[in-house]
């Protein structure tokens, strides 16, 4: 017994003094994975614990708010109390602006009506631009911790967090934190966003690549034709053929585009059942 004690007695002392170690100059060594101790600790507090996802695009301006807006419309109609969020909204004065995702939101939503959308948007910034580079132009910068901490809180109280993320999955946020980073960060479930035209095969199996390399694995992916004239009947089905082929997870739907966005949009609410359930 001696002999194995001696052995084993550096290997001990090692552990012990390393403990020691961390805990004298704080926590923020990297663990193998190449991430700080302290940032994991963040991450296990401030994970959002509500049903959440993350409407991630495969470009600008492919449909997310018109995919976010009918999720909120149906989880509404299932009897849910869910939450719209857009933590980052650039190319806008102000949440009240006629270009704001949370207002156009909160204009079709009739639960919503009334209330302040601004309760939606955490950060706002003027120019239509990558989130790093809009705020950096107004001599701001967007902090990462505070920015899950305040998509947390908000979530609080909710049966769901719709979370509309801002262009693609590698926009930068920060120097050092893309979208895709933020949809990790929060613990959200992606669903894809791309368009139902020319060009979207190859975008939406690169997102889908990509998550799924993240261990993010999307719930679902949705197509969204909101370009005039409308994208013949015959390249969305083949676009929707490829898709499936390749990602092997069937195309949640394709929403055409809407003239009127004041009438019910319940005719889509397969797509989100397919996507979140039964409410």
């Amino acid at each position: 017994m001696i002999v194995v004690f001696h052995l084993y007695y550096p290997v001990l002392l090692g552990i012990v003094l390393r403990q020691q170690f961390l805990a004298t100059i704080g926590t923020n060594i990297p663990d193998r994975a190449g991430e700080s101790i302290r940032r994991r600790k963040i991450r296990k507090r401030e994970v959002c614990i509500m049903d959440s996802f993350f409407i991630a695009g495969t470009d600008t301006g492919v449909g997310k708010t018109v995919l976010s807006l009918i999720l909120m419309q149906y989880l509404y109609h299932c009897g849910s109390n869910p939450i719209y969020i857009k933590p980052i909204q650039t190319g806008c004065r102000d949440p009240y602006d006629k270009d704001s995702d949370a207002k156009f939101i909160y204009d079709h939503v009739k639960e919503l009506q009334g209330k302040d959308c601004a309760s939606s948007v955490i950060c706002c910034f003027r120019e239509p631009k990558a989130p790093y580079f809009a705020a950096r132009n107004e001599g701001k910068e967007i902090d990462s911790h505070e920015l899950l901490q305040e998509i947390c809180k908000r979530g609080e109280g909710h049966s769901h967090m719709i979370i509309e993320g801002a262009g693609g999955l590698f926009v930068p946020l920060t120097k050092t934190m893309l979208m895709i980073d933020l949809i990790r960060e929060t613990r959200a479930i992606p669903v894809v966003a791309g368009r139902a035209a020319l060009g979207t095969i190859n975008h939406v199996l690169m997102s889908f690549e990509t998550l799924c390399h993240r261990h993010l694995t999307p719930r679902g992916i949705v197509l969204i034709d909101s370009q005039s004239p409308p994208t013949d009947t015959v390249m969305i089905r083949e676009n929707q053929e490829a898709i499936e082929a390749f990602s092997h997870l069937p195309i949640a739907g394709v929403i055409p585009s809407i003239a009127d966005f004041a009438k019910p949009l319940d005719f889509f609410f397969p797509i989100c059942e397919r996507l979140l359930g039964k409410g």
